[in-house]
């Protein structure tokens, strides 16, 4: 039973996936704070008022005045913002780190004497002119 766990694990790459995940929330972490703390306070400098995460459109007042119930606009706009900030380092970090397969090379090709056409090494016809190859 053991084996076959282990067998499961690394034959399903289950943990190279759990291994993702660990390190994907550590990276989540840096970013969020990333966010929070270095790019929010700048973006609060730009935007006046700079409690712009208050703002809350009231749809009923208690009887002493407060807000009952209200849409948090702010709160809203404040998790939309953070979101795109987050996928866009993310996005550059991973554009950063992986980098694309090269392609796989073509098969090998050579000229045929009569057209002068680009053929497979193995054609024993060329396909453009129909003369047989040697």
């Amino acid at each position: 039973m053991l084996r076959q766990f282990r067998d499961f694990l690394l034959k399903t790459n289950a943990m190279a996936l759990a291994i993702g995940v660990i390190i994907g929330g550590a990276v989540g972490k840096v970013v969020s704070s990333l966010v929070s703390d270095v790019l929010m306070p700048l973006i609060g400098l730009v935007i006046p008022g700079g409690e712009w995460r208050t703002i809350k459109i009231v749809l009923t007042h208690n009887p002493d005045g407060s807000a009952a119930n209200a849409i948090m606009l702010g709160s809203f706009i404040g998790t939309v913002v953070d979101f795109c900030i987050i996928s866009l380092c993310v996005f550059l970090v991973t554009k950063a780190l992986i980098k694309p397969a090269p392609a796989a090379p073509g098969p090998a090709m050579r000229e045929c004497p009569q057209c002068l056409e680009l053929i497979p090494a193995a054609a024993k016809r060329c396909r453009a002119c129909t003369s047989a190859l040697a």
